[in-house]
């Protein structure tokens, strides 16, 4: 990647001509330097000569030959691009500045003479994957037509990528990655018949939350607790703050009785659901209080071999969660499932505590073989970590 570096004394002179309006001249050098060149600063300078001549298919042509001596020059591709444009060649200057966007420098150690030239290139690569997308669903609109009552959630996210308006999300765990599953934002939930007992007993659940918030807040804790000296990276604001307090019922596998107790009607659902049952890791079951205010950062959870259920229990308006590309309102009474492996966040924009209950399942696309191998690997694993 090239930035703006000290010039030699021939570019300084001819960084001279240039600002004095004495192009040709400049020109004229620059040309005589041109034979066996392998400086990309030459062809560089040719190009900006040639642009303030006019000539910008000349200077597309130098700057191709600054990019064929070094192909990760980020001015020349900048520079590219912004002859393109001037060229009213918007298509191909968006594909050179996304290349350019590619190799560009954090804002923060992007010299000052560039920053706009970046800013109109991010603008001009938004432009064109609005305009790419506008038109793959003017092209698919009368065949997708002809599939009423299908779902197009999946390909309508494929097409936005491929516009590049979205990105790809795929499993980024933190511990166990099993490989060969499909990263899958939410789950549909026929995967989950049960889904509807726990929904059924919403009233029961909610109630012995609110219960739990009034008399024995001081049980709950926060849920980020990194020791002292960790790098909290993206948690800083949250780390050992009561802004998200957790009451675990279940915690990495182990059920905490006292908890349980307090709980009765929410334990006795639980104890009848699919838990993820894997000593020293799962299940883990909790109600999670978000205060008002509150953001819980971009994320990712331990393995895709365990799902995460959602079901809201105290819940303001306001509050949203995003799983990859897929961004929901919780609706009372629904509960959803969800791949925690998958880039996600929350939001409680209100002026109230948002209450959730949490717990996790087996990925409905392992097999029992595959649970059960998966169990005595982490079993093994927890072994050779004591030891």
């Amino acid at each position: 990647m090239s930035e703006p570096s000290a010039p030699n004394a021939f570019i300084k002179d001819i960084q001279k001509l240039l600002g004095t309006g004495q192009v040709a001249r400049a020109l004229e050098l620059l040309r005589a330097r041109e034979p066996g060149n392998a400086d990309p600063e030459i062809p560089m300078h040719i190009a900006l000569a040639l642009r303030m001549q006019g000539d910008l298919a000349g200077a597309i042509a130098a700057l191709d030959a600054a990019l064929a001596l070094e192909p990760y020059h980020f001015l020349a591709l900048l520079s590219k691009g912004g002859v393109l444009e001037m060229m009213g060649r918007h298509k191909q200057a968006a594909r050179v500045y996304r290349n350019a966007l590619k190799i560009a420098p954090p804002d923060g150690n992007l010299a000052p003479s560039l920053k706009a030239a970046v800013e109109r290139a991010r603008k001009a690569v938004a432009a064109n994957s609005e305009s790419l997308a506008r038109h793959l669903r003017a092209s698919t609109d009368a065949l997708r037509s002809r599939f009423k009552g299908e779902k197009f959630d999946r390909f309508d996210e494929s097409l936005d990528v491929l516009a590049g308006l979205k990105r790809p999300y795929v499993h980024e765990p933190l511990l166990l990655n099993f490989t060969r599953l499909p990263a899958i934002p939410f789950f549909d939930r026929e995967h989950f018949p049960w889904l509807a007992e726990l929904e059924a007993a919403t009233a029961t659940i909610r109630a012995e939350a609110a219960e739990l918030l009034r008399k024995d807040w001081e049980k709950f804790n926060p849920y980020i607790q990194f020791p002292a000296g960790a790098p909290v990276n993206q948690w800083a604001a949250l780390n050992h703050s009561p802004s998200w307090n957790t009451f675990h019922l279940w915690r990495d596998g182990q059920r905490v009785d006292d908890a349980c107790t307090r709980s009765p009607g929410t334990t006795a659902v639980l104890e009848k659901l699919p838990l993820a049952r894997q000593p020293g890791f799962a299940p883990t079951a909790m109600f999670s209080a978000l205060a008002a205010r509150t953001t819980i950062p971009p994320h990712t959870g331990s393995t895709n071999t365990r799902l995460i259920v959602h079901l809201p229990l105290i819940l303001p308006a306001n509050c949203r969660f995003r799983v990859g590309n897929d961004t929901r309102d919780w609706r009372m009474g629904e509960a959803w499932v969800f791949d925690d492996t998958i880039e996600h966040e929350a939001w409680n924009d209100s002026d109230e505590v948002r209450v959730i209950l949490i717990f996790d399942v087996w990925n409905p696309l392992l097999t029992e073989a595959e649970r059960a191998l998966v169990t005595a690997m982490m079993t093994a694993l927890n072994v050779y970590n004591a030891e």
